[in-house]
Parts: C-alpha cells; structure tokens; sequence
C-alpha cells in the first residue's frame, strides 16, 4: 500500500441499495491542490459518490480517506469539521438573512464561536471581519444588505461558493455549481471558483464539457458506478475507452447544440 498521503482518497468504495449496486468499487487519489472534475453519464452514480464522500450516504463497503484520516460512516458535520465542506445542486440559503448573515452564520464555528444566548453577532469582529473579507472574494460585497431570497440565480449560486468556503475547509466538493447559467454567467463562474479555491483541493460534478476542461487539473471518468480513467484532460479526451463509454457523444450533443444556437 502507497505511503503517500492524499487530500482525498476512495480505496474500492460500494454502495448498494438493496438488490442494485450504484458504486462498483471506485477508486481514485486526489492529491492536494487538484482541481478534479468528475464526469459520467446519466445514472453513472456521481451524485451518489459525492454523498458518500461527504457522509449523507455511508458506503457499504471500501473506505474514504481525508488527509489520511477515514471519515466514512462518519456524519457530515464531522467530517465538514475536519476540512471538507460541500455545495448543493438546490439552492440551500436562508433565504431571509441577508447576504451577509449568510456568510456570517457560515464563519463561527470556525472561529471558535459557538451558541451562547449572551453574545450579540454584532459584537463579534472577528465573524464580521471574516464574512465581510468573503463578501469580497464571491464579489457580493455590493450586495451584502439585500435578503438572499432576492438575488439572481448567479449570485445565490456565488452567495453558495461563500458558505462552503467560509469555514476554511481545505477540500471543496461543488455539485454542479454552472447549472442552469447563461454562457457569459459561466465564463464568469469559473474565474470565481478557480480564485476563492486557490491552495485548496477541488472536486466537481459537471456536465458542462466547456467547464470540465477550462477548468479541472485532472478528469475522473465514472461510468456505471466504476472510476474508468482519471488522468489530464488531454489524456481523458484522448482516452479510447472514454470516448467509447461516455465523451465522444456528449462532445457532440454539444456541439450540434451550439450550431444550433
């Protein structure tokens, strides 16, 4: 067995829901500071993979290892506290605190506070220091007043990226954050994420072939519950077994569609 300590590492995870297995003994080794992208076909079970890996799902058998240390079976907010933190395909804001509340809420715990019916929020600098330094990062800060059940779809998007970066996690998980944006909104998406990840371990679900390759480090290809290459995007666009599977015809579906545009 490697020695190596990976910021995220799947040794032979399953998960089985009763008679149907959706994952097949995944593998995959993600060093520190990768960008991965995490592609598939419909039903290929990357939804499921994510929700094993942040503790919503435990896995039948196989293992989950964060900084070498094995969070699975253990329970999301265990394993946010040890550094992973995750996003959401649905909107997941309160959507009656403001953009700053949002983020403010999202910085105690990992400032040490926690509830004690004395304190005022307004009293603690350092939350207010840190949420307002977020606001600047997801480019909100023009809009920190303004109730997150009134921002565009971008920005509750953004206001997202906010929250799962603002207790300091150093492994992201993103499920889909450009669904559902205009292309102008996506190119603009991607410089946001690839600036407030800077230093920290990324993993994405994306259908978005425009995305996957403007902005992932590497690619793991997962089809029918099995990693079935994880490599550059040159490689993974180059890979026969990929293009066969799962790459060539999405290429071009999307491809026809913009001709079509």
């Amino acid at each position: 067995m490697s020695s190596t300590v990976y910021a995220l590492e799947l040794r032979d995870v399953r998960k089985s829901f009763g008679k149907s297995e959706i994952i097949r003994g995944a593998n995959l080794a993600v060093q520190s500071g990768e960008r991965v992208a995490i592609i598939g076909p419909n039903g290929a079970g990357k939804s499921t993979l994510f929700n094993l890996i942040s503790g919503r799902f435990a896995p039948s058998s196989g293992s989950i290892h964060l900084h070498g240390a094995r969070i699975d079976g253990r329970k999301p907010y265990e394993i946010n506290r040890q550094g992973l933190a995750r996003s959401f395909q649905v909107s997941n804001l309160f959507t009656r605190l403001s953009v700053f509340e949002n983020i403010r809420c999202a910085v105690l715990w990992s400032l040490g506070h926690r509830y004690a019916f004395w304190k005022f929020l307004a009293d603690l600098d350092d939350a207010n220091e840190r949420a307002e330094q977020i606001l600047e990062m997801i480019k909100l800060d023009k809009r920190r007043d303004v109730l997150a059940m009134n921002l565009t779809y971008a920005e509750a998007r953004a206001l997202e990226i906010g929250i799962t970066i603002a207790g300091g996690a150093s492994v992201i998980l993103l499920d889909e954050p450009t669904a559902g944006m205009s292309k102008s909104e996506t190119t603009r998406f991607i410089q946001l994420i690839r600036e407030v990840t800077v230093g920290k371990t990324l993993l994405t679900v994306e259908h978005d072939m425009g995305v996957v390759f403007g902005l992932a480090d590497k690619i793991a290809v997962l089809v029918y519950g099995e990693v079935i290459a994880f490599d550059t995007p040159d490689a993974v666009r180059a890979n026969a077994r990929v293009q066969e599977a799962y790459l060539g015809s999405v290429l071009a579906e999307q491809q026809a569609a913009a001709v079509a545009a």
